[in-house]
């Protein structure tokens, strides 16, 4: 099950998102669970803490999966 992840813009850097899903206490330990290659962005492992994170990418970290999707703007 891929659950959602809303954000009010974008880009997003990767370790940002792992945060926000609360996979991990803090900014801290989501740059290092990055740097280490334990998490993949759209099916592909990512190493970079700050790669820029778009709407409708997947971000996967120890079989679980959010979609990052941009919020839109109540009319």
């Amino acid at each position: 099950m891929t659950d959602i992840v809303t954000i009010k813009k974008e880009p997003i850097e990767l370790f940002k998102v792992i945060k926000i899903a609360n996979w991990v206490g803090g900014g801290g330990e989501a740059k290092f669970v990055v740097s280490e290659g334990l998490v993949e962005l759209n099916g592909e492992v990512e190493t970079r803490k700050a790669k820029k994170v778009y709407n409708g990418d997947v971000v996967t970290f120890q079989e679980m999966s959010v979609k990052v999707e941009l919020e839109t703007p109540a009319e």
